[in-house]
């Protein structure tokens, strides 16, 4: 699995997770599918997410 399929892998997962977790446990859980949100715009202009350094630490190509 390549590193681009793995960070959106993740992005998805936490993002699941978060409207998931707002719906059922605590409304605040959709502020971190809010930052997901906006940390995927941000990649989208500078290439780059700090995710990427985690994944290239753990050894994705």
């Amino acid at each position: 699995m390549t590193m681009n399929d793995m960070l959106r892998l993740l992005a998805g997962a936490v993002t699941l997770a978060a409207v998931t977790l707002g719906w059922f446990v605590s409304p605040w859980f959709y502020l971190l599918a809010a930052a997901v949100a906006l940390n995927l715009i941000q990649s989208a202009f500078s290439k780059w997410c700090p995710a990427m350094w985690v994944l290239a630490k753990l050894g994705f190509k």
